[in-house]
């Protein structure tokens, strides 16, 4: 949930393995060399991708460089082509074109194939390597918004979702951590007052105009917040239903010594 301390969450933890001389790698949301996630990436099939090259032949060279291809089609960061194409002059039609091909607004089935690919992908160079991997909020929460909140998907979609992501990382022996609050309400308050007003619009108009929000006429924060509500439902739901080592853990008091005792009551750490 937003403001419920995911990211201090994640910190913590890896600063608590680190503090046991565990070899850590910690990714955050947004982080766009994530191992098993799409930030700011977008896809274009085969046939797309090649109409893509004869448009715009004067920048085909990055963009075989940056495509990866997979699931039929190919992959393009958008971060790694605006860092290579640095002052270069690109048509405003060339970003439209390649934002609106972003994973995460493409339809749910294709989302959903991509997503776990890239799981799949990370599970298999995960194995051999000695690091333990920190991530935070993209095994259920990406799911669940891309799912719930922007396509009105059902229960047992998403539920399918989060468990074939589960089914990529089993042999991997991970931990989920879910961070919750007793009050969802004050949290999303808190949120809202501590970050930029843009941001707090952006994430209401998400919440409110499509998909779960839009078949439920939530308006305003009040219908935000019963959009959260019911997504935290449902994210309990999958929480109980997923067969693996976790536990959940309350920061609705925002103590951060209290939350770190906690974490390493958890881990079983003196």
């Amino acid at each position: 949930m937003p403001g419920s301390g995911k990211t201090t969450t994640a910190k913590l933890i890896n600063d608590i393995l680190e503090e046991l001389k565990i070899k850590t790698k910690l990714f955050l949301e947004g982080d766009f060399d994530h191992p098993a996630d799409y930030e700011s990436s977008s896809f274009f099939t085969k046939i797309e991708f090649a109409e893509l090259l004869e448009q715009y032949a004067f920048l085909k060279s990055t963009l075989l460089k940056h495509a990866i291809e997979c699931c039929d089609g190919y992959v393009l960061s958008r971060y790694k082509l605006k860092q290579d194409l640095g002052e270069t002059t690109v048509p405003e039609s060339f970003w439209n074109t390649i934002w609106a091909h972003d994973i995460y607004e493409l339809p749910l089935e294709k989302n959903i194939e991509l997503i776990t690919e890239k799981w799949q992908r990370f599970a298999g160079n995960a194995k051999t390597s000695e690091l333990t991997y920190i991530f935070e909020c993209c095994f259920i929460q990406n799911p669940v918004t891309i799912g719930m909140i922007k396509n009105g998907a059902s229960q047992d979609v998403v539920m399918s979702y989060v468990k074939k992501l589960a089914d990529s990382i089993e042999s991997l022996n991970p931990i989920l951590i879910y961070v919750d609050q007793q009050d969802l309400s004050q949290s999303f308050t808190k949120a809202v007052q501590e970050r930029p007003k843009e941001w707090s619009n952006g994430f209401m108009n998400y919440y409110n105009d499509q998909g779960y929000g839009k078949m439920h006429g939530a308006k305003g924060m009040d219908g935000t917040i019963a959009v959260l509500k019911a997504r935290n439902q449902l994210e309990s739901t999958i929480y109980d239903e997923l067969d693996m080592v976790k536990f959940k853990i309350d920061n609705s008091y925002f103590d951060l010594n209290l939350h770190k005792n906690r974490l390493m009551a958890q881990f079983k750490i003196n």
